[in-house]
């Protein structure tokens, strides 16, 4: 049982979690994951972020007991005190797992003609960052991408925000927006109150990326190329615009279901 606040446990945990968090992720190749629902989501995914070490309290080691075999798995009991101070939440579940964080490579998703991504350009808001996963999850997206700027998609806020759709949808992260393009014969779109045609009337018959650029600036003018097709969302209400992961999912449903409009 780790009882003490100075335990080099609790001092990794919190270099993980904390201002240098970033960095600290990129070098141990981990990041933090909390709560029940991460960890189911970790232990049933075949292909996500695995789990390297898990802390318990005591009354947490007893639910999980009664569903999975944690004899598998690197645990350490930790006392209420510790798991608080480890934790980011303001109520912790008592579980807290350090993450693998997965190598995944572009090459390892062929284009085939039905392809779908989505690309962040330096999008910097965790919680937007994590809803747009989640919905690239639910909508069947077949992965998310970020550029150099862009939010770390494994810190503790995003984690939180994807609510388990991390394990499900690989993530490649600071890849430039023209390097992609330049490898992969990808049909590129964004979405824009300019956008030159209504979404409902935007088919891709192959494969095909949506760009999502910065809440306040969207894309940069070098990230503004010609071949790029901009499409807007009709609002007939009074709104003057839509959340960055609310216009995100309506475009994600929209590539989910073109084909059957």
């Amino acid at each position: 049982m780790i009882e003490s606040l100075n335990s080099p446990h609790v001092a990794r945990v919190k270099a993980l979690i904390g201002s240098k968090g970033s960095r600290e992720r990129r070098a141990a190749g981990a990041f933090v994951a909390e709560g029940l629902k991460c960890f189911r989501e970790a232990i049933n995914s075949n292909q996500g972020p695995r789990i390297a070490t898990l802390y318990l309290t005591a009354i947490a080691r007893v639910k999980l007991d009664e569903f999975t075999d944690l004899s598998l798995l690197q645990t350490f009991d930790v006392s209420d005190e510790v798991m608080r101070a480890m934790s980011e939440t303001i109520t912790p579940q008592g579980i807290l797992a350090i993450c693998e964080i997965p190598k995944n490579s572009l090459d390892s998703i062929p284009l085939d003609g039905s392809r779908k991504f989505i690309y962040l350009s330096e999008v910097q808001d965790p919680g937007n960052a994590g809803t747009i996963l989640r919905s690239a999850d639910a909508f069947g997206m077949d992965a998310v991408i970020t550029s150099p700027g862009s939010v770390d998609m494994y810190s503790p806020k995003v984690v939180r925000s994807t609510a388990g759709s991390l394990w499900h949808i690989p993530v490649f992260e600071s890849i430039e927006l023209k390097e992609l393009l330049s490898t992969k014969a990808l049909h590129a779109f964004t979405l824009g109150a300019g956008g030159s045609k209504p979404l409902s009337q935007f088919v891709s018959n192959g494969d095909c990326v949506a760009i999502f650029g910065n809440e306040a600036r969207g894309l940069s003018g070098e990230q503004s190329m010609p071949d790029i097709e901009s499409v807007h969302i009709p609002m007939p209400g009074s709104a003057e615009s839509l959340n960055l992961s609310a216009a995100a999912s309506i475009l994600m449903y929209h590539l989910a279901n073109m084909h059957s409009f």
